[in-house]
């Protein structure tokens, strides 16, 4: 017997004998990609006569990830109500992570002598980012994953350098290394006075 295969399918057979899957670990790892910021303006209470203008600068922290898995993110219907709650104890209790979320931002503020003062924000520190492999079925991941930080102008800030340290964990609890945005990659925000 002899089978006839249209020349399409040979060659999609072929090409597909090509592709190679990636073999990333389970625990994610993420890199720098890159820092950048814009000026936000809102107008509150518009067209009462008592309107205020609200500015900010938004930051958005910019890193490549790859996951062996693909079980990054959290599905937002799993953070309400009392499952959200047991999540965010969950992800808490996870030792060396500690935070009720699966994206660890710290700030480092350059204070007026030079030095950089390194906190964790609690606003910044309560974020999921979505499921990224909606699909639901295991295998590898990679892309991008921005994260936005506003900071605020009022009356009782000043302008500071500022540089961040990432880190995420998947729903495998397993953490990523630290990324360090490099000093030249600084950014000026509005920050409270000393």
């Amino acid at each position: 017997m002899n089978f006839k295969l249209p020349a399409f399918l040979l060659s999609a057979a072929a090409l597909s004998g090509c592709v190679d899957i990636p073999d990333f670990d389970n625990a994610p790892k993420i890199y720098y990609n890159g820092v950048s910021q814009y000026t936000e303006v809102d107008t509150l209470n518009p067209g009462t006569g008592a309107e205020v203008i609200q500015r900010r600068e938004v930051v958005v922290v910019s890193v490549r990830f790859e996951d062996g898995d693909g079980d990054l993110g959290v599905d937002p219907i799993d953070l309400q109500g009392e499952r959200g709650e047991e999540l965010r104890r969950a992800y808490t209790n996870v030792p060396g992570w500690g935070i009720p979320a699966n994206y660890e931002v710290t700030v480092l503020t350059q204070r007026t002598d030079g030095s950089w003062e390194e906190r964790v924000f609690a606003e910044d520190n309560a974020n999921f980012f979505p499921v990224l492999k909606p699909d639901g079925k295991p295998g590898p991941i990679k892309g991008i994953l921005d994260m936005n930080i506003d900071n605020n102008y009022s009356n009782s800030t000043v302008m500071r350098k500022r540089r961040y340290k990432v880190r995420i964990i998947d729903r495998a609890f397993n953490i990523s290394e630290q990324v360090v945005i490099p000093e030249g990659d600084e950014v000026t925000v509005p920050t409270p006075r000393d």
